[in-house]
């Protein structure tokens, strides 16, 4: 069976390099071939033997994914791409461009299992969860692409990472590694629904990410409606967990919490999200709720959105309502996917 090359960490590369009775130096060469010149085959690697290339090719497989479509946004510029992966699936990613620099939001998974009820990633159940390659393949396909340097990477499009743990991390180390793009670890975010052992073995990991919880709801009660992972962990368990990263890791929280109109975006809940928090090192996230056919769900008005943030900044919370990217090109994370594949 052939090994994944794009996965492979440089001391792995090494240690085969040496079984084939190949030089170290060549593991490295190959090794920046693939994470730092971004080729999408071994026959692009101009200074590596034709031998060489022809046992790669016979031991290894080389992730490439296919661009299927991209839409760009006639409001800010976000590009949304849909790539074919190697057994016929489709994964979603996002690239955006801010002042600060250029952020690019991966799948994890094709499809997800966790049946959110506001979001469309879900609704076609998980297919498969990603290899590390394929996650990294989605930034450097979208790094081609544009031709531009991508200095953020946020794991929150399709798919729940803590449920792809450990492609999630192998991806995270290859993405930071110094031989590699080299993207530091603080500009990188993990998002979770809240998978409480996850969270707290990503915390075990000492990583300088940052861990997004999505929130969304102020009492368990409430949670259980919008999402099926709150009848496993309640409220409390999950807090405990986001106190216990932050001592590991020095890591501020990032709570995501998508404003409902007339489910979660009333003063009461502003209160009780106040209670919750407010003892805790983080930031929110306010994110007006992008609507699915699917479901009924209606986003807040500005006006509620507003009111929402000022309060909890009155207490001392650090608050943003997230800027809307991309809104005018299917703008919820696996919308593009099942337009795509329900046609």
């Amino acid at each position: 069976m052939k090994k994944d090359i794009k996965s492979m960490t440089l001391s792995e590369l090494k240690e085969d390099m040496a079984g084939m009775g190949e030089k170290s130096f060549r593991a490295g060469q190959i090794y920046e071939w693939v994470h730092v010149k971004l080729v999408r085959s071994f026959d692009d690697m101009t200074n590596i033997s034709g031998e060489l290339k022809e046992k790669c090719k016979e031991n290894y497989d080389f992730t490439d994914l296919k661009e299927v479509m991209v839409q760009e946004s006639k409001v800010d510029g976000t590009k949304k791409f849909l790539f074919e992966l190697w057994d016929g699936n489709m994964v979603e990613s996002v690239w955006m461009k801010y002042k600060h620099g250029n952020s690019v939001c991966i799948s994890s998974q094709v499809g997800c299992r966790m049946g959110c009820t506001f979001c469309a990633s879900t609704l076609d159940g998980l297919e498969r969860s990603l290899t590390s390659s394929e996650m990294l393949d989605q930034i450097y396909a979208i790094t081609r692409l544009t031709g531009e340097k991508v200095s953020n990477v946020v794991v929150m499009g399709t798919g729940e990472p803590m449920d792809n743990y450990d492609n999630v991390l192998r991806f995270i180390r290859l993405l930071t590694d110094e031989s590699g793009l080299n993207i530091s670890q603080r500009n990188i975010t993990v998002s979770t629904c809240g998978i409480v052992p996850g969270m707290r073995r990503l915390a075990e990991e000492k990583l300088q990410i940052t861990l997004a919880l999505s929130l969304h709801a102020t009492t368990d009660e409430k949670r259980r409606r919008l999402m099926p992972i709150a009848n496993r962990y309640s409220l409390d368990e999950l807090i405990e967990a986001c106190a216990y990263y932050f001592e590991k890791t020095g890591r501020r929280i990032t709570f995501e919490y998508s404003l409902v109109g007339g489910i979660n975006d009333t003063n009461e809940d502003a209160r009780e999200l106040i209670t919750l928090i407010r003892h805790l090192n983080c930031h929110v996230n306010l994110i007006p709720v992008n609507p699915i056919k699917e479901r009924d769900y209606v986003s807040s008005t500005h006006e509620k959105a507003v009111a929402f943030k000022n309060k909890l900044e009155k207490n001392g919370i650090n608050v943003t309502i997230r800027r809307e990217m991309g809104r005018d090109i299917d703008g919820a994370c696996g919308q593009l996917r099942r337009k795509v594949i329900h046609q």
